[in-house]
This record gives C-alpha cells, structure tokens and sequence, in this order.
C-alpha cells in the first residue's frame, strides 16, 4: 500500500523533473523494503521463544524425571566350604643320609644317580681287606682261649679229685677253679671281639637305611672315608608321599580346631595344593599334624599335611600354596564382587535396595574371596538386594527401580571377563 502510494506520488512530478522523480521512487522502494525484512527478522527471533517456552511449560506439566533403573541379586544362604589358603612347603615323608661307619677307601659305587633303591641295597664298597685281617686275627683269638678253657676245665676236675682224697689242699683247688673260670670269660670276650670284627667287615659294604629314591653321589671310588664323617656320602628320600609344612595364625586355628574336631568330617581337615605355575595339584591330603606351641614372636602354629605324591611331582624345598578346608557354613552369604566397593576409610560397602525402592549404603565385613564372589560374614542377610548394576546412577538415598538380574549369567560374565 505504501509502495504504491510513493510510486504515484513520484509519478505527480512534471516533465523537468523526470529523472528525479524516479529517483526518488527507488529510494521510496528501498525503505519499504528494508522494513519489510526488519519485520520478518523480528518474527524469527520471536518463534524460538515461544517454542522454548511451550517446552518448559510441557515439562513442568510432565511432572518429574522417572528414578533410573539398576540390577540387582537377591542374597540367599547357601552351603560352601570354609577354606584357607596358607604358604607351604615340600619336605619328604622319609629322609635318610647315607654315611660310612667304617674308615677306608671306597672302592666302588654301586647304584645310579637319581634311582630308586631299596632298603638293604649296597650302594658302596670300602676296601674290606684290613677288616677281613681283624676277623681272622678274632676268630684266632677265640680258638686260642677255648683250647685255653678246655685245659683249665681238665685241671679243675683233677683238682676235684683229688681234693676227695685230701691229696692237694684248698687253695691249690680254689686256684684251679678260678682259672676255669677266667678262662671262660676270656672265650666269652674273644667271642664278643670276633663279632665286633665280623660287624666292621659288614660296614665295608654301606647299605640303604630306606627304601626312596637316591640323589647326588658325594663321593667317588678311591675317596677316602672316615667313620661317622658329618658329610653324607648320599641322601635317600621316600617321595610316594610327601609332607606339607604350615603356619596358621592362632586365631585362625580356633575354627580349624573345631574342624579336626567334627566327627561327620572324618575328623581330618582336606588340604589341596597349588603349585608354583599357578596349576592346581590333582592328589588331595589331609591334615595330619598340629604343633602345641605358639611362636611368641609371629603368633602362628606350625601345620603339617601328608599329600600323595605317586607321580613325584612335588619335590623336596618346593614351595606350593596349600588350601585348607575348615569345615562346611550351611547358612554362607555369598554375593558377586561387582556388588561390593572400598570407601576412603577402606571398608566393604555394598548398596542395597530396601524395601520402598531406596538406596541403602551398608558398611559389611567379607571373610575371603570363594572364585568371583565374597563371602559375607556381617552386613547382609537373606533377602536383601544387592545391586550389581548401574551404582554409578545411584546414590545413598535416592529411589531406584529394581531389575532382577541372572546371577549365573553376572558370574559366568565376570569370570570370562
């Protein structure tokens, strides 16, 4: 309308002012135009605030954001075996050191390195011949005080009679009975002598105490042995079966105690090993042993376990992780260790949901780790519901909706993982 108006009012000019009045129409056309697009811009600032502000509206009439959504297990007791792993160590069931108990020189060695022998098996040779000579200088010894006796004996039965016949006097028969007697006495140490050398002839050949598998030879033919040397010649273990040895905190041998002590257990404790590499040892054993003292200065008691060992896998010195079972919890409190965190003070917390759908903060005691979960002893009861998952849209509190997750599943997923 207004353009128009200026387009006919330009139009009124006369003929002298042809070429101004259209100049002055372009610029009547340029303004009404320029608040034209003024006006528009204008519109389009406006329509976005209004939109926002229909939003907002919208949103307040909505109500609230819903409370987020998070996993959760329902704790239930179970049975599970109480166990505890401790720190050991191989020693051999039967251990045997080999030593001369005659001096000489050895003149051969009789077995192989690393083999098995028997209890009875000559394993060396000391030369023989200076002791074979002790021999026959005893056995000489004793036929000499028995041809000796033999003559005492004739003597005093002569004595006797004539004694009868008051031909010699009392002392003269004293006499000849003491000499009988000194002289069976001297049979007597002649035999223990030719004994004595007929033992030392044996000992030439040194024998095994026991039966078990022979290691490294100390000595070699033509060594020269001393009787009852403090090096051994060899040592023999028996690895059939094989010792464990443990330490136990006092503390901790209280509950083992009460599992020696259940007769349904068979009264023993099972141990299990592992082994250096971290693979777990096929045999299983069982507690044989207990120390009565406590070390004053760590606290602990000495264990011992007895473990089959038909393989001989485990050597002597080997140290293995042994894990021993302290009787069976028939009401345990296991749950998922994704459900259980550390707070600054280093205390297990774990969250959990009540019964009006809020987020509790419990502040539990774990006893150990039994595979992926923990084992509970303070803080949760049967029933509760852990959540497991989404804890980081949680907090003490705030309301949550629950979603039951698989616990199997959780479990099977935390271990692939």
């Amino acid at each position: 309308m207004n353009i128009h108006s200026h387009t006919q009012f330009g139009s009124f000019h006369g003929p002298g002012q042809g070429q101004g009045g259209r100049f002055g129409v372009k610029v009547m056309e340029l303004r009404a135009n320029f608040k034209v697009a003024a006006l528009l811009s204008a519109l389009a600032l406006v329509a976005p605030l209004g939109a926002c502000g229909g939003s907002e509206a919208g949103g307040q009439a909505g109500g609230a954001r819903p409370a987020p959504e998070v996993g959760v297990v329902v704790v239930e007791p179970q049975s599970v075996e109480r166990t505890v792993q401790l720190a050991g160590r191989i020693s051999p069931f039967l251990i045997s050191e080999v030593r001369p108990q005659v001096g000489g020189i050895v003149r051969s060695r009789l077995f192989v390195e690393g083999s098995t022998v028997k209890a009875g098996q000559v394993l060396y040779e000391i030369e023989p011949a200076p002791y074979q000579a002790a021999v026959a200088s005893a056995e000489a010894a004793l036929a000499k005080a028995e041809a000796a006796s033999a003559d005492a004996q004739a003597k005093l039965r002569r004595s006797e009679r004539l004694l009868a016949t008051k031909n010699i006097s009392q002392q003269s028969y004293d006499e000849a009975k003491a000499n009988a007697a000194e002289a069976r006495a001297d049979i007597a140490a002649q035999k223990a002598a030719l004994d004595a050398a007929r033992i030392n002839l044996g000992f030439t050949k040194v024998t095994a105490p026991i039966d078990g598998v022979i290691g490294i030879s100390a000595v070699t033919p033509g060594a020269l042995a001393t009787a009852e040397q403090a090096e051994p010649f060899a040592v023999i273990q028996q690895l059939d079966r094989v010792y464990v040895d443990l330490t136990q905190s006092n503390s901790q041998l209280l509950s083992l105690r009460r599992a020696l002590a259940d007769k349904s257990a068979g009264g023993r404790a099972k141990v299990r090993l592992i082994l250096e590499d971290g693979s777990a040892y096929e045999e299983e054993g069982e507690l044989s042993f207990t120390d009565v003292t406590v070390d004053q200065g760590t606290g602990t008691v000495a264990l011992r376990a007895v473990i089959p060992n038909p393989d001989r896998l485990l050597l002597s010195g080997m140290f293995v992780q042994a894990i021993v079972s302290q009787g069976k919890d028939p009401a345990a409190i296991l749950v998922p260790q994704q459900g259980v965190t550390r707070n600054a003070r280093g205390e297990a917390v774990a969250m959990v949901l009540n019964k009006e759908d809020v987020v509790e903060a419990r502040i539990i005691e774990t006893a150990q780790a039994i595979g992926s979960k923990w084992l509970v002893t303070e803080g949760l009861a049967a029933g509760d519901r852990l959540i497991v998952e989404g804890t980081q849209k949680i907090a003490p509190g705030a309301p949550a909706r629950p979603m039951v997750v698989d616990l199997s599943a959780l479990t099977s997923g935390s271990e692939g993982g």
